[in-house]
C-alpha cells in the first residue's frame, strides 16, 4: 500500500495529517472503552444485588401465594378483579453515545383492589410481596438491558481500538517511511547531479 502512493511532499503531509487523527481517534476510542468498562462494572454490582433481591423476594410471593390459596381456595378470581399495570414507560439516556433504558417507577404504592370482606391478611401480604417482585423485575430489566449494549459497544470500541492500533497506524508509519526515504534519496540525487553540473561548468 505505501509503495503505490507517490512520493511527494504533498503526499508526505498528508499521511502525517492522517496518522494523527489515527492515533487520536485510538486514543478516543480507548478512553470511550474505559469508560464504558466502569459504567458496565457499576452495574454488574446492582444487577448482583437486585437478582440476590428478587430470588429472595420471589420465594417469599410464592409461599405467600400458596399460604393464601390454602386459607381461601384458589386464588385466581380474586386476581382477575385486579386492574392491568400500564404505568411503566421506557426512556433511554446515552452514555458515550450508547442508548441505556430507563424505566422511571411510576407504579402507585401497592393498595388492595379487590374486597375486604371475602379474603384474609394472607392475601394481603400475598399482593404485596408480587408487587415488590414487580418492582425488582423492572430494575432487573433496565440493568440487564444497559449490561447487554453496554458490552456489545464495548467489544465494537475495542475492535476499532485495535485496527487503528495494530492496523492503520503501522501502514501509515510504513507509508511515512517509504515516502520519507523516496524524498531523501530523490534529494540526494539532485545534490549529487547539481555537484556534476557545477563541476563540469567550472
Amino acid at each position: 500500500m505505501a509503495t503505490a502512493i507517490l512520493p511527494t511532499k504533498g503526499n508526505l503531509m498528508a499521511a502525517k495529517r492522517s496518522r494523527e487523527l489515527a492515533q487520536t481517534g485510538y486514543e478516543l476510542m480507548d478512553r470511550k472503552r474505559n469508560i464504558l468498562v466502569r459504567e458496565i462494572m457499576s452495574l454488574l454490582d446492582t444487577a448482583k444485588e437486585v437478582q440476590g433481591q428478587i430470588d429472595t423476594v420471589f420465594t417469599e410471593a410464592y409461599t405467600a401465594l400458596q399460604k393464601a390459596n390454602i386459607r381461601l381456595g384458589i386464588c385466581d378470581r380474586i386476581a382477575e378483579g385486579v386492574d392491568v399495570d400500564n404505568s411503566l414507560e421506557l426512556r433511554y439516556h446515552s452514555v458515550m453515545g450508547v442508548e441505556l433504558p430507563h424505566i422511571p417507577d411510576n407504579a402507585r404504592p401497592p393498595y388492595p383492589e379487590y374486597g375486604l370482606s371475602d379474603t384474609c391478611a394472607e392475601l394481603d401480604d400475598c399482593y404485596i410481596k408480587f408487587h415488590r417482585v414487580k418492582e425488582l423485575t423492572r430494575q432487573l430489566a433496565e440493568v440487564e438491558t444497559s449490561i447487554y449494549r453496554l458490552a456489545t459497544s464495548i467489544k465494537k470500541a475495542q475492535k476499532r481500538a485495535n485496527a487503528l492500533q495494530n492496523i492503520v497506524i503501522p501502514g501509515l508509519d510504513e507509508t511515512i517511511r517509504v515516502i520519507t526515504d523516496a524524498l531523501e534519496e530523490k534529494n540526494r540525487e539532485e545534490f549529487v547531479r547539481l555537484k556534476v553540473i557545477k563541476r563540469m561548468s567550472n
